[in-house]
């Protein structure tokens, strides 16, 4: 009986719930469905509330009655709000680095052992095959030059050798440049009478040169002598006492032609080369006296300047 005076409260409260939610306006059409959000953080478990009073004990059935049906379950109840998420708590403080331990002594180094006995020694074993020779290194720094020795005693004097036989004569060098004319030479003597104005010029300790002409200024050569006169040309070694030779000449391969003479110039061509040390002579004749030469020395040579000088009447 005790049970049924509890299920007529807990029935009322449910009709009652019931009528309530009829009273609620007809609903509108359901709204499209929204994304659903991302899940939120679980919120503190809220604070459990405090238990609501005890409804009213119903009646009490007759005693000794049969215990009624048991009601259906009730619906279960709006979920309570959730609770407010609590604060966070302050971070801790980071506690103070511990003081690093003192370094261990380092441990005395242990005693060295003896060396042992050597060994006996073995016999020598066969020789290896010879391995194939090495690429030669590149050439190492030339090395310092050392110190010049002392001087040897000079050796005795060899005994001169036999003199070499004379060489073939050398191929004639290309021409040189002319070279400057040289100073006159003092004038001649003043020939006999009856030289008919012929002039001789001696010019000494001159040169000459395998380039190009050597040229030596005679005044005496003018354009009459150049129109109507012969100009002679004989040489020798200065400061010798052998007569004269005519040009051209030529000995042991070395040659000097009478090239040309102007007013005023002869020419001279050489196949070498000598700075100084020859002496020349230039004779100069007039036409007529070209003219009389001929008439009285018909048989004259006049490459001997000996016999040239005879007939002009020359000193020598």
């Amino acid at each position: 009986m005790k049970q049924l005076r509890l299920l007529f409260p807990i029935l009322f409260i449910c009709l009652f719930s019931i009528t309530a939610c009829k009273k609620d306006k007809t609903a509108g059409p359901a709204g499209a469905t929204g994304a659903t959000g991302a899940t939120g953080a679980a919120g503190a478990t809220g604070a459990t509330g405090a238990t609501g009073a005890t409804g009213p004990q119903g009646p009490a059935g007759p005693a000794g009655g049969p215990v009624g049906p048991q009601g259906p379950k009730g619906d279960t109840g709006a979920t309570g709000a959730t609770g407010a998420t609590g604060a966070t708590g302050a971070t801790g403080a980071t506690g103070a680095q511990g003081t690093p331990g003192a370094t261990g002594a380092t441990g005395a180094t242990g005693a060295t052992g003896a060396t042992g006995a050597q060994g006996p020694k073995g016999d020598t074993g066969a020789a290896g095959a010879t391995g194939a020779t090495g690429a030669t290194g590149a050439a190492g720094a030339t090395g310092a030059t050392g110190p010049k020795g002392a001087t040897g005693a000079t050796g005795a004097t060899g005994a001169t050798g036999p003199q070499g036989a004379t060489g073939a004569t050398g191929a004639q060098g290309a021409t040189g440049a002319t070279g400057a004319t040289g100073a006159q030479g003092p004038k001649g003597d003043k020939g006999d009478p009856g030289n008919a104005n012929v002039e001789n010029f001696v010019l000494l300790n001159k040169g000459v040169f395998v380039a190009g002409l050597t040229k030596f200024s005679v005044p005496a050569i003018t354009q009459s002598i150049v129109d109507n006169g012969t100009v002679l040309v004989y040489l020798r070694n200065t400061g010798s006492s052998t007569g004269w030779f005519a040009i051209p000449y030529a000995e042991a391969g070395h040659t000097i032609d009478f090239n040309d003479y102007g007013v005023g110039y002869i020419d001279l061509k050489a196949n070498f080369t000598q700075a100084a040390g020859i002496d020349f002579r230039v004779v100069v004749i007039p036409g007529t006296s070209v003219t009389v030469l001929n008439a009285t020395n018909p048989n004259l040579n006049i490459r001997n300047f000996s016999e040239v000088a005879k007939a002009l009447h020359l000193s020598n």
